[in-house]
């Protein structure tokens, strides 16, 4: 094993560790590979993300969000409410067998795709916390071409992730011809998104 492998293997299985969840990135990213909508785009927006806050991280700029009350105060109250919106439009498309037909059906624009993707990386504190503060914090345990390797190996698990969960949706595109089967991915997406905005705000209120 050469030296710089241990690190690469090492940010690899932490970066695929902390990806792989259900959460609000993932649940949108598996809903457009199901419908087959700018699929490419949004998989490579969601890696390059992560890859920037990766590498923000392991620069340092970790120690400085932590030590910002405010800055995390608004970032969490932020997310929140750009989850739970999320919630009720899923919980709305649960219940409306029109909507299930038509986001099945027509393709939608690629710049409501794009900001949706956006604010789903971007409003969300859990990704700070695990790019910028964790991988960021433990990529100190390593020095120079050590630590590159570490940061590189993390960004390729939200490559491999991203698009392995974009594309690999279509395996499961038969199962969703049914519309009861949307009804019961977007009811899990509206329940998803309610308990990561609701965790957010007892975190901003208990600390």
């Amino acid at each position: 094993m050469t030296p710089l492998l241990a690190p690469a293997l090492s940010g690899l299985l932490l970066g695929g560790s902390l990806i792989v969840a259900i959460g609000a990135q993932n649940a949108f990213i598996l809903r457009q590979g199901l419908i087959r909508q700018h699929v490419f785009v949004l998989c490579l927006i969601c890696a390059l993300s992560d890859a920037l806050l990766i590498g923000l991280g392991v620069a340092g700029l970790g120690a400085i969000i932590a030590g910002s009350e405010l800055l995390i105060a608004v970032v969490t109250l932020g997310g929140a409410v750009f989850l739970a919106g999320y919630a009720l439009l899923a919980l709305k498309r649960a219940l409306s067998p029109s909507a299930l037909k038509a986001a099945s059906a027509g393709p939608g624009s690629l710049r409501a795709a794009v900001a949706t993707c956006l604010a789903f990386t971007f409003l969300n504190p859990h990704v700070y916390l695990d790019t910028v503060l964790l991988v960021g914090g433990l990529s100190g345990r390593y020095e120079g071409a050590g630590r590159l390797a570490f940061a590189l190996g993390a960004m390729a698990a939200s490559f491999i992730w991203f698009f392995g969960l974009g594309y690999g949706a279509r395996v499961l595109a038969p199962l969703f011809a049914r519309p009861a089967a949307w009804r019961v991915l977007d009811g899990l997406i509206a329940l998803v998104m309610a308990a990561l905005s609701a965790s957010l705000v007892v975190r901003f209120f208990h600390g």
